[in-house]
């Protein structure tokens, strides 16, 4: 569906009438307002809770949704853990999770049907983009651990423990700015989308969430330039879109060569995040399940050209 839809609302919340009246999910219909999609009397409205008194005009573009005819590729993999139920993989920076609009190969779901068949499970294949056995995602240029679902129950019960948080969840970052990085920091602040900049996330904004991530520093030096440099051991206990690089952001410390919400560097290509470790219950056993991936060469060059030596955990 890309073409312009003309309705005429009925009283009540936005996404929900304009589910109701177009056919498709609310969860769908909420991200195209979000996306500045929908339109009432001529306004541009992104709050999928603004109230309709009945008889508005909405006009709504939606995007196009992709075409689910997505082709296997003989990728490279670094698995970390594989069975009947599930593969664990240390997803590569540069990789895009699965395809979307604009994207369309390369893409760790391409890479894992070169190898694995995955369930095509209900919404599998949406307007965010074709994504079977997806549970969780990673920014395209953050590294680390990622576990996908091989079999249709296993997506339940694997999406079910993150959303119920059953999860534990540990990243590794480098920080660069004012927080001293002196003691551990626990980081209690909602995050919603920048009213302004839709592509970004901010402490506040709209439609914000509660977000929560405990960060602790590893190691810490002065760059002699009034910032302070941080090797930062991040543990978010919600999954919130950028939820770590906002809120290091929001301590005045954005990751090292985060473009979005910090600033190029030199001395890494990306953002200079990695989830190292991700403790997950077994979709059949139940038993917890660690799964840990090694930091890539690209965030430890970049720790010691700043002066920090590497810690002996992360070189095992």
């Amino acid at each position: 569906m890309s073409d312009l839809l003309t309705l005429t609302a009925t009283p009540g919340r936005l996404d929900a009438v304009l589910a109701e009246l177009s056919g498709v999910s609310r969860s769908q219909v909420a991200g195209w307002i979000e996306a500045g999609a929908v339109r009432v009397d001529g306004r541009e409205v992104t709050k999928p809770s603004a109230k309709l008194r009945g008889g508005e005009v909405l006009r709504v573009t939606p995007p196009p949704v992709p075409d689910a005819t997505v082709e296997p590729e003989d990728i490279p993999l670094d698995v970390i853990f594989e069975d009947e139920q599930l593969i664990a993989v240390n997803k590569p920076p540069g990789m895009v999770t699965h395809p979307a609009p604009g994207v369309h190969a390369g893409t760790l779901v391409n890479a894992l049907l070169g190898r694995v068949k995955l369930p095509e499970q209900e919404g599998f294949d949406s307007a965010e983009g074709f994504r079977p056995g997806i549970v969780h995602r990673l920014d395209k240029d953050t590294s680390g651990v990622i576990v996908v679902a091989k079999t249709v129950a296993a997506h339940a019960r694997l999406a079910a423990a993150f959303k119920e948080r059953e999860t534990q969840k540990t990243y590794l970052a480098i920080a660069a700015g004012t927080w001293k990085a002196e003691r551990p920091a626990q980081v209690d602040a909602p995050i919603g989308r920048h009213p302004a900049a839709r592509q970004r996330m901010t402490v506040g904004g709209v439609l914000a969430r509660e977000a929560q991530t405990l960060l602790t520093p590893l190691a810490a030096h002065p760059d002699g330039h009034g910032r302070t440099l941080a090797l930062v051991q991040a543990q978010p206990r919600t999954g919130r879109t950028h939820q770590i690089r906002v809120h290091l952001a929001h301590l005045g410390s954005p990751i090292l060569g985060d473009t979005v919400y910090g600033r190029e560097s030199a001395l890494i290509g990306r953002q200079a995040l990695h989830a190292l470790k991700l403790v997950i219950p077994h979709p059949v056993t139940g038993q917890p399940l660690t799964l840990e991936a090694t930091p890539p060469d690209d965030l430890l060059t970049a720790w010691v050209a700043c002066g920090g030596q590497v810690p002996e955990l992360l070189t095992r």
